[in-house]
Parts: structure tokens; C-alpha cells; sequence
């Protein structure tokens, strides 16, 4: 039988999973569980960078998250949902890591520029801000995959991976410099030049309206713009009817842009009817069709793409010992991947002076 690719994704536990997520990461992960050995990773350490003195709400924040992703569709049979904290290889990696990264040039990578400016942290960040980006190359490297589905604002996170799994294979594997990315296996490298895997929307728009530079803003739980997989019926329509459209179009009859408009946005991603789209659309520019109806359509075709979703994650509410079952089984899954990840690593490295075995209870 041939082995299957892998693959490793997840999220840093900051709350509930919101339809930004869905698009961007979630489908992907449904779509290809049944293809590839699949593992994702609630990286709880990671939400220790701005929240050390919140370790209760972190570890709401893990459950919650494993119950989406279950709620979801992730199969705990077919794919490996693991707690970062719990697979102790991904911590000897982030070391060894580390050493093979510029303090400058961690510190260039445009997402955490992002995070530190969006989060206004200044200079008062603690050292493990920077630290989690170079750990999140150990978070990939350790299972080795070959696809990591991401939001496109991960994507320098990738590129910081890619740096490392090179530098490595070629320090400590003798891989020539000029190997191309997809033969550094082949050529002796023990870590794979990972290839990303964006959703079918790379940046979903949240529902309120642009930032100070006039662009609309991601959907962020943060910037109270976003609709949670989670959300029951009323909720979901409450957000929709709210949400910024045309701030230019007074009343019904006005002509519309559908141009950066939330709500056409939504439409185009979710609405599965595009006929529909496309005519109503031309209406809405011609101002034969207000934002009202328009926005209660909306309602009726997020409603009926989440609620399965959340009828499911009530009946997970109702069984949390099964949460942490699928979490259990997914991080001994874990840990012997990265285990042996590791005892490759250190073998290269000249470090491999014991065996062991780790275990989980």
C-alpha cells in the first residue's frame, strides 16, 4: 500500500472558530483528510505570547477549539487533532532552530511586524513574542509534511520554515546549496521544503467596515467583525443585518457598488446559488434591490452552512470527555511522529547519545 502524504495545520487557541477560518483553512482540511495523514495542532503555547496572565481563558480557548474542529467534521479516526504542550519534541526542535535563524531575520518576518503594530505591543513584548515564530517552523518541521493548509497571513510563517528546513539539510545532511526544493529529500535532507496550501478565500473581510487606511478588515474575533461557526441563528442574523455595505447608498433605490462590499463578499463566497449572485448584484448597482433583502438572503445561506456545524457542537457540549478522547488520541499520534522527527534531527546533528520512549496517560 502506498503511504500517504502528510500534512500539518492548526490554530493558536484565541477563541472560537468564526467563518474566516472556515474558508481559509477549515474546508481545505475537511477536503483532504481522507487523501492524507493529517495533523492538527492547538498551539496553546503560542497564545502564552500576549496571554501568560490569562491560563485559564487559554485553556477554554483549546476545548473550544477542539470541539469546532470535531463540530466541523475533523474525524479523530481519519485525522490528529494534538495540544502543542503535550508533544515536548516541538521544544527541543524550537532550540536547535533557533540556532540556525539571524535574530534580525526573525524579527523582518511581516506577519509579527503585523501582530506587534495591530496588537500595539510597542516594545513591551516579552522575548517568547518573537521566539513563537521560529517555534512555529518547529511546530511544521516536526511531522514532516508535505502540504500545511494556511490563511494567506501565514505565509511568511512558511517561508521562515522553508529558510530552516534548507539551512538545515544543508549544514547537517551535506545538501548542496543548489538542490531545488523538491529533491532535498532525494539529495539526503531528513526535513521536507514544505509547500503551503491556501483556502479558496485567502483573506475573508469581517462585517463592519474599513480600517484607518480604507481597506476593509479581516474577520478577527479582536475587531468584533467576525461570525462564529458557533453562533445560533438569531445571532448570525443580527451580525448580518448589521453589516457595513455601501456607506454612500442612502436609500434602497440608490445605485450600489458591489466593489468592496461586505456584502457581496459574503455572497460571492458563500451563497451557493451564483446565478442568483450574478443577477442581483446587477440589480443592486442599478438600485432595483435594497441592502434589506439582499442581507436577509445572506442569513438564510449562512444559516444553512452552520447549522449542522453547531447542532454538532452542541451534542460535543453535552459530551466533553469525548473532546479530550479525540485529543488524547491525537497527541500520542503526535508524539510518535515528532518523536522520531526529533531522533533523526539529533542523529544528524551527532546528538544522538540515548534512545527513548515517551508515553501519555
Amino acid at each position: 500500500m502506498t503511504q500517504k502524504k502528510r500534512i500539518l495545520t492548526g490554530d493558536t487557541p484565541t477563541g472560537k472558530l468564526h467563518l474566516g477560518h472556515y474558508v481559509g483553512s477549515v474546508e481545505n482540511r475537511l477536503a483532504l483528510q481522507d487523501e492524507y495523514e493529517c495533523y492538527f495542532i492547538i498551539a496553546n503555547k503560542h497564545a502564552f505570547t500576549t496571554r501568560a496572565d490569562r491560563p485559564d481563558d487559554i485553556r477554554t480557548s483549546v476545548l473550544d477549539l477542539a470541539t469546532d474542529y470535531l463540530a466541523c467534521g475533523i474525524d479523530p479516526n481519519k485525522s490528529s487533532i494534538f495540544v502543542q504542550s503535550e508533544v515536548p519534541a516541538i521544544d527541543e526542535l524550537t532550540f536547535f532552530f533557533s540556532m540556525l535563524l539571524p535574530f534580525n531575520r526573525v524579527m523582518r518576518n511581516p506577519t509579527l511586524k503585523d501582530e506587534i503594530r495591530d496588537k500595539g505591543l510597542g516594545d513591551n513584548y516579552p522575548f517568547g513574542f518573537p521566539l513563537y515564530a521560529v517555534g512555529q517552523t518547529a511546530d511544521i518541521l516536526a511531522f514532516r509534511p508535505e502540504l500545511v493548509p494556511v490563511g494567506e497571513d501565514q505565509l511568511p510563517h512558511l517561508e521562515l520554515t522553508r529558510e530552516v528546513a534548507r539551512r538545515f539539510n544543508q549544514m547537517y545532511c551535506g545538501v548542496d546549496p543548489q538542490t531545488e526544493d523538491k529533491d532535498y529529500i532525494k539529495a539526503g535532507g531528513i526535513l521536507p521544503i514544505i509547500q503551503p496550501k491556501l483556502g479558496r478565500v485567502h483573506r475573508l473581510v469581517g462585517t463592519g467596515g474599513p480600517g484607518p487606511d480604507g481597506n476593509l478588515l479581516k474577520m478577527s474575533k479582536s475587531l468584533n467583525n467576525a461570525i462564529f461557526l458557533s453562533d445560533d441563528a438569531d445571532t448570525v442574523q443580527k451580525k448580518v443585518m448589521g453589516m457595513y455595505t455601501d456607506p454612500k447608498r442612502i436609500r434602497a433605490t440608490d445605485p450600489g457598488t458591489t466593489e468592496n462590499n461586505p456584502l457581496w463578499i459574503f455572497h460571492e463566497t458563500f451563497n451557493p446559488d451564483k446565478q442568483w449572485v450574478e443577477e442581483m448584484k446587477e440589480a443592486y448597482r442599478q438600485g432595483k434591490v435594497g441592502d434589506v433583502a439582499c442581507k436577509r438572503k445572506l442569513v438564510e445561506v449562512l444559516n444553512s452552512l452552520i447549522d449542522p456545524i453547531r447542532t454538532r457542537r452542541r451534542e460535543y457540549e453535552k459530551r466533553p470527555d469525548d473532546v479530550i478522547d479525540a485529543l488524547r488520541l491525537g497527541t500520542q499520534k503526535a508524539n510518535r511522529i515528532a518523536e522520531e522527527t526529533l531522533a533523526m534531527v539529533k542523529k544528524a546533528m551527532k546528538q544522538d547519545y540515548f534512545s527513548r520512549v515517551l508515553s501519555l496517560s
